[in-house]
């Protein structure tokens, strides 16, 4: 492909994608990532400050939904609720991205400073909802605590789906987890 050829960014996040499940992430470069894509190391620096950064070229949309759907629930609807239609949205939203998040988590579970970011964007992530919970009039720590619980609820849904043995979509994997977390937080845990 040459360089004048549309879809620079996802050309270079499928290059790097692909090298990294091929040779690893701390042995890839950025040279050999523009060369599958096809593009120069400038062209990739348009882009991406870093090679790290084209796993998490997605963080600000992600966060941009969730934050935009809960903002946008009913206002009588309750903070778990707005998080959960939040939920729902992003789960929209990777339903056709299956294949591409194995591979991604495939990367960052093998080298340490990926899973740190990764932990970072959650973080973030939490923050932010609890911004917009706090915005639509919850106080604390209710605020927090929902924000914790709601990434929680992504978090532990996202692994298993992308688990090769649950081919669930992620929309029902998170309405299962987000009805077990109320059933914790009623007393009537499931065996």
């Amino acid at each position: 492909m040459g360089r004048w050829e549309p879809n620079a960014r996802g050309r270079l996040e499928q290059a790097a994608l692909e090298l990294y499940g091929e040779r690893g992430y701390e042995q890839t470069t950025v040279a050999e990532i523009a060369k599958r894509a096809g593009l120069t190391e400038r062209t990739f620096f348009r882009h991406f400050a870093d090679k790290r950064e084209v796993l998490f070229a997605g963080a600000a949309s992600l966060q941009e939904l969730f934050v935009s759907t809960a903002s946008g629930a009913p206002a009588s609807a309750a903070p778990i609720d707005a998080v959960a239609a939040a939920l729902e949205a992003v789960a929209a939203m990777f339903q056709e991205r299956r294949a591409h998040s194995r591979q991604r988590h495939a990367v960052i579970v093998a080298n340490a400073e990926l899973q740190e970011r990764e932990l970072i964007k959650l973080a973030s992530l939490s923050t932010a909802l609890a911004d917009t919970l706090r915005g639509r009039g919850v106080k604390e720590p209710a605020a927090s605590l929902t924000a914790e619980a709601g990434v929680a609820v992504f978090k532990v849904a996202f692994e298993r789906w992308i688990d090769a043995d649950d081919e669930r979509d992620l929309g029902h994997l998170v309405r299962d987890s987000l009805d077990e977390l109320k059933a914790v937080t009623a007393g009537h845990v499931r065996p």
